[in-house]
């Protein structure tokens, strides 16, 4: 396979050197091209295809992986908390967040705020590889094909700009611009507006979907992820009549819709139901899957993947240790061969991604009209009780080998000593794949293509817009839409607000949205509409680093974040209103020696901050 060396400063380093590599029709497979130079490299078409297969491969990365930087995202919502009791950061944010520590933004095994602003401008270099080469092949576009090819790539380009850019804003708001590609050192970046930065995506994305098409190279951008994408940008600028137009052009035409029937892989198992078909890996990018709207393409036996997911990991609990018999024996034995192998069937977890209460209980309860619900269903989902006591050394010794486990003994005394990392449900559907190449030693979770765009959020996205509009009956019907697939019962529209849709964001996309993301986009809302929010109160953008509704959220709905929670090494979960916003790397500041990065309000360095900029030169 040939490397193709692209010379681009990004903010904070003097150059990269990365590696692009081409594709074939149907997925992203290396393909060699001739030796680099731009003018050899992105002078064909296949050239340019190049570096939009290297922009969506780097996207990827975000959920693979142990300790994920997709835990980031988690760690900082509703839904989950560091789970790893055994490390002290990634917790007690409120004393170790800072633009200059290094392990609490960049660390292999819990928080990763460096990936969401290194790996996104790397991704951006990428797409603005095809902006700044788009006429490099010698295209003759008073013919219609060609005129049609070469306005899909750009528009593909486009797309991945502002998938990246969609990132940035809603992670750390106004940033640098960087519009082209730069062969030379730049040294003075000035911080640009997000809003000025979603208007020029919302200009970018509505030409993109003029030109990119559905059904191409797997992986790629398609019609659906550009309608998909401009839906959130339309969101994100509080122009929610086009937000429903764009989610129209996106459910009611094209090759797109919501699967009701049973499909795929166990599809003759009628234990099995479709939401579980949904979420299996050899499912994701069947023909028949109409759902799946942007796929990554990452399977074991594909050259160039880029590793297993190990979502199992992640995101299930430790339940290999740490659980007690009633009798006060060791219960548990997460080894593979053992006779009863839990690991083979359900998978070793570490619990590093660590479900709330509100993911796990509070969004199925009494009220929520979710009793028969699939998603939270028996075989899809996992309850502890729902595992036995297994240990070996409890067979004709102990009574409870081979029955359920329990959390207290008879006389009350718990019997789990780390609830944090070792006791929790979780969407066995969604985290477990199966890693045929460990079948003799821990399941953590293998290879597999992943959704980054389903349809069934478009849906959730339009019932948002129709919140904001102040049509709660379009927005039950959307939001309905989803839930009769998932055999949940109908919620009237006097039950539905935002945190009514958030609970279902919740139940359907609980580890595929990004939803640390998604909540701050909708803060930003609250504080520029001046909108009654969930929580009873109203915002400003003039105020929003001290008071805001992610971080009021957060403290309504994450048990460890609003009830001072301490692991058994005595760290403390804690959280700050002005992490709605991440602190931009010190780093990227301080080599940007000719301009002014703005570092976000309420973390050292913004002394030297100007005004950002609102308008966009390439």
């Amino acid at each position: 396979m040939k490397r193709y060396k692209i010379i681009y400063h990004i903010i904070c380093t003097i150059s990269v050197m990365l590696s692009l590599s081409g594709c074939t029709k149907d997925f992203l497979q290396p393909n060699p091209l001739s030796f680099y130079t731009p003018e050899n490299t992105y002078n064909t078409p296949e050239g340019l295809l190049s570096a939009l297969q290297a922009a969506a491969k780097n996207a990827w990365y975000e959920k693979v992986g142990s300790g994920a930087p997709y835990n980031t995202q988690m760690f900082f919502s509703d839904l989950a908390v560091d789970g790893a009791t055994d490390a002290t950061n990634s917790k007690d944010f409120a004393a170790q967040l800072n633009p200059d520590a290094g392990g609490i933004l960049s660390n292999d095994q819990h928080l990763n705020i460096q990936w969401y602003w290194n790996s996104v401008y790397k991704g951006i270099k990428y797409a603005n590889t095809v902006v700044t080469y788009i006429d490099l092949p010698k295209w003759d576009t008073t013919q219609t094909e060609q005129r049609k090819q070469r306005n899909a790539l750009l528009g593909g380009a486009y797309f991945w700009r502002a998938y990246y850019y969609y990132y940035l804003t809603n992670c750390f708001g106004d940033v640098p611009w960087v519009g082209k590609l730069y062969l030379t050192p730049k040294l003075d970046f000035y911080t640009t507006s997000r809003s000025t930065i979603l208007l020029k995506l919302k200009s970018d994305l509505e030409y993109a979907s003029e030109w990119v098409e559905d059904g191409g190279v797997k992986g790629l951008a398609t019609k659906g992820a550009v309608l998909h994408l401009l839906t959130k940008v339309n969101l994100a600028l509080e122009k929610f009549d086009d937000a429903v137009v764009s989610a129209d052009k996106l459910i009611n035409s094209g090759p797109y819709r919501l699967m009701t029937a049973r499909f795929g892989l166990d599809v003759a198992d009628a234990s099995k139901n479709i939401i579980w078909d949904m979420h299996r890996p050899e499912n994701i990018s069947l023909p028949v899957n109409a759902e799946g709207l942007l796929i990554a393409v990452n399977r074991a036996n594909l050259s160039g993947n880029i590793g297993a997911n190990q979502w199992i990991r992640n995101g299930s609990p430790f339940w290999g240790r740490n659980i007690n018999t009633p009798n006060g024996n060791t219960g548990m034995n997460d080894a593979v061969g053992v006779e009863i192998d839990l690991n083979s069937t359900y998978g070793r977890g570490v619990g590093f991604v660590r479900a709330t209460w509100y993911s796990t209980h509070m969004i199925w309860g009494a009220g929520t009209n979710s009793a028969n619900d699939l998603r939270h269903a028996p075989g899809n989902w996992m309850r502890m009780e729902d595992l036995v006591y297994n240990s070996p050394a409890l067979k004709g010794t102990d009574s409870y080998y081979g029955k359920p486990l329990q959390k207290y003994s008879n006389t009350g005394a718990l019997l789990c000593s780390d609830t944090i990392r070792s006791w929790y449900d979780w969407p066995h559907y969604k985290l477990f794949v199966f890693d045929p190449t460990a079948a003799t030693s821990s399941q953590e979770g293998g290879y597999s293509d992943m959704y980054l765009f389903r349809l069934a959020e478009t849906y959730l996205l339009r019932a948002e817009a129709f919140l904001w509009k102040g049509d709660a009956n379009s927005a039950a019907a959307d939001i309905n839409v989803i839930r009769k697939r998932a055999g949940a019962e109908p919620l009237n529209p006097e039950q539905v607000h935002m945190g009514t849709l958030l609970d279902e964001r919740a139940r359907e996309l609980y580890y595929e949205e990004e939803r640390k993301i998604e909540l701050t986009r909708i803060a930003y809302t609250y504080a520029a509409t001046g909108k009654t929010a969930p929580t009873g109160k109203t915002y400003t953008i003039a105020n929003f680093a001290d008071d805001n509704f992610w971080y009021d959220w957060l403290m309504l709905k994450n048990n460890f974040y609003n009830k001072g929670v301490k692991t058994a090494l005595g760290i403390s979960y804690t959280m700050k209103p002005n992490f709605v916003l991440w602190p931009v790397p010190a780093a990227a500041i301080a080599g940007n020696t000719q301009g002014v990065i703005n570092q976000n309000t309420g973390y050292p360095g913004t002394a030297g901050n100007l005004p950002a900029l609102t308008t966009i030169t390439e």
